[in-house]
C-alpha cells in the first residue's frame, strides 16, 4: 500500500471531510455510504438480530496529523505549530555540579524547564553535553575539562547516567534520550569515545534506560551490542549523504534496525555543501520542490521518525508551510483504521466482540507499547459510559512497509566522494508494502439498556488518556474515534446517524497526559 507523501490537505476540503463523510458502512452485505445530509439506507435502520456483526471502513484523513513521539521537533524547548516533540541541551554540570549533587537536582531543574509540557501533548529530547562551541565548558567539579577517558572519569559517568535514569526513565515527559557527552555538542566526535568509552557507557545507559529509546551517533560502526537507535546531525547533507545515509540504509537492510530503533536527528544549515541539499535554510528546504522532494524521499529511504532545525521555516511563506505539512505526514508512522468489525447488537450475554485492521501508511513504526482502548459513549454528550483495552494489542508490532530504491550515485569531481541524486519526485511505494494487522477483542460492558457510541483511541499510559490520532476523519474533540452504534437491551445498533459530526483531529488542542512519574 503505497504511501502519498506529496498530497498538502486544502483546508476548506479537510473541513468538508471532517463535517461531512460519515464512512462507508457494510451491514449484513449492505455498503452504505452517509455523505453530509444524505440519509441512511432504511435497511440500515432495521432492528438486527442479537450479535450481528456490523463492518465499518472509516474515511480516511489524508492530510498531516500532530502526533506523539514523531514528527517536525523543536529546538530549544521551544513550541511549534506541528511539534510535539522538543529538544533540549543541557551540560553536564547544569544537572550535577558536584558528585554529591543527587537526582532532586535533575528533577528540579527539568520540573521548571519542562513546565507545561504535558497540557500541551508535548515532551522532550534531551541530550547532555560537555563541549559546546560557544558556550563555556560543562565538564563538572572533579574532572579535567577535555578528560573523556580517565578512570575518574569512567567511574563519574557510571554515576551520573544512573542518576539520568533515576529522573528521566519513567519520566512522561520524556520521548527519547540521545547519549550525548562525547566531542563537539555531544555528537561523538572531536572527539569520537574510544571503544572502551563505548563499553562503559553503552552498559550505563542500557542499564540505567529500560523503559526508554536512546541514540547515538553512527550505530552501524559503535556501541556494538547495544540497543540503541541512531541520531543524523546532518540529516540529508549533501556531504553525508554516501558516509551516513548509506551506512544507515544498508544497516536498515542488513539487520531490520528501524522495526525496533527510530532514526531521527537534526537538519543541519552550517557547512560544507548543505546550500545544494538539503538547501540554505529550512524555508528553502521547504518551500523548494527540488531541495523538498530531496528531503522526503530521504525521510522514507531511512524510515525517519522526527527532524530538528528544518522546523525553523518562515511560517508567513505558504509554500514553506505547505513543504512542512508534507515533512509532518511523512515522519514517523501512520496509523490508518482499514475497518473495524463489532457486534452491533449486545444479547443477553453482554458479548461485545470488536476487530479492527490497521496499516501503518508512514515511514517509521511506533516504539512504545502503548495501550489500545475499545469504549462506549453517550450519543448525546460523547461523556465515556465504559471502556476497555485490547489485552493483545501492541502497536509496535503496526509495522510500516520497507525498503524503497536507493538514490542514483554518481562519483564528484572534487573529492571523489559519491553524491546522491533523488529524482525530482516523491517516491512513494515500497518494496515491501505495510501489511495490515489485526486486532482483536471480546468484552462484556456493563451498562444500561440503551444506544452507544463505539469509539476507539489509542492512549497514553501516563494518565491513560487518548493521545494518538489515527488518520480517519472520523474524529471527535478528546482523541476518540466514534465508529458505529451499538445496542444494548434490545436496542438497536448500526452505522452512526446521518446527522453526526466529526471534528478536526488538526485543530484539536485538548490533547494531554499525566505529568506524574
Amino acid at each position: 500500500m503505497p504511501c502519498n507523501f506529496l498530497h498538502t490537505p486544502d483546508p476548506d476540503a479537510v473541513s468538508r471531510i471532517c463535517h461531512a463523510l460519515r464512512g462507508a458502512i457494510l451491514v449484513g452485505g449492505l455498503s452504505l455510504l452517509a455523505v453530509g445530509g444524505v440519509q441512511l439506507s432504511a435497511a440500515s435502520q432495521d432492528a438486527l438480530p442479537a450479535n450481528k456483526a456490523v463492518k465499518v471502513v472509516p474515511v480516511p484523513f489524508d492530510g498531516a496529523l500532530r502526533n506523539p513521539l514523531m514528527g517536525i521537533t523543536a529546538r530549544e524547548l521551544a513550541v511549534h505549530e506541528w511539534g510535539t516533540l522538543t529538544h533540549h541541551y543541557l551540560g553536564w554540570n547544569e544537572l550535577e555540579a558536584k558528585e554529591s549533587d543527587g537526582v532532586e537536582k535533575i528533577r528540579a531543574l527539568c520540573d521548571e524547564a519542562w513546565s507545561g509540557f504535558p497540557e500541551k501533548n508535548i515532551k522532550v529530547i534531551p541530550r547532555v553535553y560537555l563541549q559546546y562551541p560557544g558556550l563555556a565548558d560543562a565538564w563538572p567539579e572533579g574532572l579535567e575539562a577535555g578528560d573523556y577517558t580517565s578512570a575518574e572519569f569512567q567511574r563519574r559517568l557510571r554515576l551520573f547516567v544512573a542518576k539520568l535514569g533515576e529522573a528521566w526513565d519513567e519520566d512522561p515527559r520524556v520521548a527519547y534520550v540521545e547519549m550525548g557527552l562525547f566531542g563537539k555538542w555531544g555528537e561523538h566526535h572531536s572527539p569520537a569515545p574510544t571503544e572502551e568509552m563505548e563499553r562503559v557507557a553503552g552498559e550505563a545507559f542500557q542499564q540505567a534506560f529500560p523503559h526508554k529509546q536512546v541514540s547515538v551517533r553512527r550505530v552501524w560502526e559503535t556501541f556494538d551490542g547495544y540497543d540503541f537507535g541512531e541520531y543524523w546531525d546532518s540529516f540529508a547533507h549533501w556531504d553525508e549523504m554516501a558516509t551516513n545515509g548509506r551506512k544507515i540504509a544498508d544497516y536498515q537492510q542488513e539487520t531490520g534496525f528501524y522495526q525496533h530503533h527510530y532514526v531521527g536527528g537534526e537538519v543541519a544549515y552550517d557547512w560544507g555543501n548543505w546550500k545544494i541539499q538539503p538547501g540554505e535554510t529550512p524555508t528553502l528546504s521547504l518551500a523548494d520542490p527540488n531541495h523538498l522532494s530531496y528531503v522526503l524521499n530521504t525521510v522514507h529511504w531511512l524510515q525517519c521518525t522526527q527532524l530538528r532545525w528544518i522546523g525553523d521555516y518562515d511560517r508567513d511563506d505558504p509554500k514553506a508551510v505547505a513543504g512542512a505539512a508534507q515533512l509532518q505526514r511523512a515522519l514517523g508512522y501512520r496509523f490508518e483504521l482499514d475497518s473495524v468489525t463489532y457486534t452491533a447488537m449486545v444479547g443477553e450475554d453482554a458479548r461485545l466482540h470488536v476487530v479492527v485492521d490497521i496499516t501503518n501508511t508512514g515511514s517509521a513504526p511506533f516504539y512504545y507499547p502503548w495501550p489500545f482502548e475499545v469504549s462506549l459513549l453517550d450519543p448525546h454528550d460523547r461523556r465515556v459510559v465504559w471502556r476497555g483495552i485490547f489485552n493483545d494489542a501492541d502497536p509496535r508490532a503496526w509495522l510500516p512497509g520497507e525498503s524503497t530504491i536507493d538514490p542514483h550515485w554518481v562519483q564528484a569531481d572534487d573529492d571523489n566522494m559519491p553524491r546522491a541524486f533523488w529524482p525530482d519526485h516523491v517516491i512513494e511505494d515500497w518494496c515491501q508494502p505495510p501489511a495490515p494487522h489485526r486486532v482483536e477483542g471480546v468484552f462484556h460492558p456493563e451498562v444500561p439498556t440503551g444506544q452507544y457510541v463505539l469509539a476507539l483511541a489509542l492512549l497514553d499510559p501516563a494518565g491513560m488518556r487518548p493521545a494518538v490520532h489515527f488518520a480517519t476523519a472520523q474524529y471527535w474533540k478528546g482523541g476518540r474515534h466514534p465508529i458505529g452504534m451499538v445496542g444494548f437491551g434490545g436496542k438497536t445498533g448500526g452505522p452512526l446517524p446521518s446527522e453526526t459530526t466529526f471534528d478536526d483531529p488538526v485543530l484539536d488542542p485538548t490533547l494531554g497526559y499525566d505529568p506524574k512519574r
